[in-house]
């Protein structure tokens, strides 16, 4: 244990070459035309889109923070993700999936457009949106560089240069390379492939991880170790958990976190999540997942696959890696005194606890992990470069050969920009503070506008986004670059800030401004049929289509809501348990499990429909041999 034997290279640097062929083999399929680059051709099965999404979620660096987070707070630390939002994809999967599919477009900026038309106001919304999707990639993409290269040079067994900054780029380089070969030549049909296979690799390793650490650690041996109340997820108005004499720098952590008040964080968390989850997918890897779906019905499906296959083998990896650390690692802890890095949990416990062939095997899952996130993200962005820019405004008469080339150029230019972005920073604390608290700030009132209400048009749309992260981008300056909105910091309270700034700017932009075009609502309301205050389009449209029925599933659409995020805190709750060998808890999260599965079955799957079920209606033809 603790070292790199041949054995862990050769599984290694076979993963390494399954990846990259498979982005060569299928490279042919790919490159017919747009459709089939970006979005597989709309061919590719639902649970394969699920299961490439769920390893695209599956990110080293968020492992690591959640693996300080179990460790400090125990079983209460499965509530804290609801920040990013974790259950994002529960409203995805009850009913936004199915609005976003009906579109039938190829990207977030097209999207755009069957919105709010082609006036003045939809333009500059347009251009907003994909200025948006691009910083959120060339940011992500340095995340990812940065992050690849300290994991790689932390794990690997090769020096390659002196300097550990050097050392670092310099496997951030390579990584980054092999990823950008196969997402090039392979577009979509790459991407899902080889993160299918990635989830495979890492689902193994996790299960593997969490029974080492059942058969090293028993629940007595962990008790001794940890704060009474350490293995209980329920908390009380306060953070209850005393580290005296056991560890006392986590409690300092925790009042570093400022989460002290955990009620008070519960609920923010759950405000801004609920809030972010309605406004829909960012226009990025996940939404392309979404538009990549066979019909409305499978992206549903697909969005629902991802909670039940990723947390459960996830947490059973988290948690495995928390009991070895808390069992063997706490005195070093100690020893750290207030300088103690809970990072370093996770490098620790493999490097101490994981055997040869596993080793090898859980380094390919995690490096696995960042590749498949990098992969998605370079995939997202000559979407919007090339369809969204120079298909529209510079060649919109080229042949699908020109385009698919421009897509190959699009990916090899974002990655150069990400890497150098990632040169600059080499933080990834600053990537992501920068990313979240400026972009997503801004993100969630014109987003959330856009489904429900009529009158949003183009300019309202424009100066929300514009407003949103300018304050965002304001604020963040105004706290040295702490970060108001991922929670690592004390000021989630400013949320309500930046979120009422962009919702005036989007109010007031629309009501300044002519509405957009009746026939655009129109077509929007009829095809996608959501649920909000579109009266005045209905009853344009049942002059019409008299059979026209109104979206009346917001109560069913809450509960299902309000059930599957029960279901999905289940899921999580079973991997932990699990590796804790609480069987009590664990009968407990799985009987909540079954009971939910059971009423979403027949309050959600048995009602899945791809479109309005009215004689009047007829689908749009989405040929996927036809570019959009």
């Amino acid at each position: 244990m603790g070292g790199f034997h041949p054995i862990d290279v050769a599984i290694l640097v076979a993963y390494l070459a399954a990846t990259i062929g498979i982005g060569f083999w299928i490279s042919r399929r790919a490159s017919k035309n747009l459709r089939s680059y970006f979005l597989g051709g709309n061919t590719i099965p639902w649970y394969m889109l699920g299961l490439s999404n769920a390893s695209g979620m599956f990110d080293i660096s968020g492992t690591m923070v959640m693996v300080y987070w179990l460790f400090v707070y125990g079983a209460k630390s499965i509530w804290i993700p609801w920040l990013w939002p974790v259950f994002n994809q529960i409203v995805m999967m009850v009913y936004l999936s199915i609005w976003l599919r009906r579109s039938g477009v190829l990207t977030g900026a097209d999207w755009i457009r069957f919105r709010f038309g082609d006036g003045r106001g939809a333009q500059w919304a347009h251009l907003v949106v994909v200025l948006f999707a691009l910083i959120n990639v060339v940011g992500f993409l340095a995340y990812g560089f940065i992050g690849i290269g300290k994991f790689a040079s932390t794990f690997l067994p090769w020096q390659l240069a002196a300097d550990p900054t050097t050392n670092s780029n310099l496997y951030g380089l390579i990584v980054t390379a092999l990823t950008t070969v196969y997402v090039v030549k392979g577009g979509m049909f790459s991407v899902v492939f080889t993160e299918v296979l990635q989830f495979a690799i890492m689902t193994v390793a996790c299960v593997w991880v969490g029974l080492i650490a059942m058969a090293e650690v028993s629940p007595e041996a962990l008790a001794a170790v940890t704060p009474a109340g350490w293995d209980r997820m329920w908390f009380d108005w306060r953070f209850d958990l005393d580290w005296s004499g056991i560890l006392d720098s986590a409690n300092q952590k925790v009042s570093e976190d400022g989460w002290d008040l955990f009620s008070l964080f519960f609920g923010l968390a759950l405000f801004k999540g609920l809030l972010s989850s309605m406004a829909g997918p960012a226009p990025n890897y996940d939404m392309q997942r979404v538009l990549s779906a066979k019909s409305p019905k499978e992206a549903a499906l697909m969005s629902g696959v991802v909670s039940l296959v990723l947390l459960v083998p996830r947490y059973m990896l988290i948690t495995g890696l928390t009991v070895l650390a808390l069992a063997f690692f706490s005195d070093e802890l100690r020893g750290m005194g207030d300088g103690v890095d809970f990072e370093m949990i996770l490098p620790f416990a493999m490097r101490e606890f994981i055997p040869v062939g596993l080793f090898g095997l859980l380094i390919a899952a995690l490096l696995a992990a960042f590749m498949s996130t990098y992969a998605a993200t370079v995939n997202a962005a000559p979407a919007y470069v090339v369809n969204d820019i120079y298909k529209r405004y510079f060649n919109p008469d080229a042949s699908d050969k020109t385009y698919v080339r421009m897509s190959y150029l699009t990916s090899v230019a974002v990655v150069v920009v990400g890497t150098a972005f990632g040169f600059m920073v080499n933080d990834l604390k600053q990537v992501v503070n920068w990313l979240v608290a400026s972009l997503y700030g801004g993100y969630i009132a014109a987003n959330l506008l856009k489904w429900h209400w009529w009158r949003f048009n183009g300019w309202g749309y424009f100066w929300g986004m514009v407003g949103g992260i300018a304050s965002a981008f304001v604020l963040t300056v105004a706290l040295n670059g702490q970060s108001t909105l991922w929670g690592f910091e004390k000021n989630l309270a400013l949320f309500p800030v930046i979120l009422s700034i962009s919702l005036a700017g989007s109010v007031l932009g629309c009501l300044l401004t002519p509405p957009d075009d009746m026939a655009v609502l129109k077509e929007f309301y009829r095809r996608v049929r959501p649920w909000g205050w579109w009266g005045p389009v209905r009853a344009q449209l049942v002059q019409e289509f008299p059979d026209l029925l109104p979206n009346r599933d917001l109560p069913r659409d809450a509960l299902n809501v309000a059930i599957g995020i029960a279901w999905q805190t289940a899921l999580t709750a079973t991997g932990i348990y699990l590796v804790l060998q609480d069987y009590w808890a664990l009968s407990w999260s799985l009987g909540v499990v079954a009971a939910t599965s059971l009423i979403l079955k027949f309050t959600w799957y048995d009602r899945l429909r791809d479109y309005p079920a009215e004689a009047s209606f007829t689908p749009p033809t989405l040929n996927p041999a036809e570019p959009t």
